[in-house]
């Protein structure tokens, strides 16, 4: 019987191993419509099966957003953003891959007049832990 218990054991341990850690603040640089680049700058919070955090935006148009409906399963991590504009909510949602301390995100924006935005994809890297 102890057998078993340990094995259930172990085998709960590899499951854990095997779901990413997104816990720290993620870097990547954008380029906008008229080829400027903006550093972008996601904080993220891991509790189990629960993330939490913010996407901020340097520059003319700085701005930090709550992320909400965030999910992690084994290595991605998934979320939205909400910004409101001229009486409407804008939404986008994102997917992250996370391999060690490299994210790669899939970004994808809500377009004009209803129509579909242009998805891109950015590569996030995390900073290093202060010493």
């Amino acid at each position: 019987m102890s057998a078993i218990v340990l094995v259930l054991g172990l085998s709960s341990l590899v499951q854990a191993a095997d779901k990413a850690v997104v816990t720290g603040t993620w870097n990547w640089t954008q380029t906008g419509r008229n080829g400027n680049e903006t550093k972008m700058t996601l904080k993220l919070k891991q509790d189990g099966d629960k993330v939490t955090g913010t996407v901020s935006r340097a520059g003319n148009n700085a701005n930090e957003m709550e992320i909400k409906d965030a999910k992690i399963k084994d290595n991605e991590v998934t979320f939205k953003t909400t910004v409101e504009r001229n009486g409407n909510e804008l939404t986008t949602s994102y997917t992250g891959k996370v391999e060690g301390d490299t994210m790669n995100l899939k970004i994808e924006p809500p377009g004009r007049n209803g129509q579909a935005g242009r998805p891109r994809e950015v590569k996030a890297t995390r900073e290093k832990a202060a010493a």
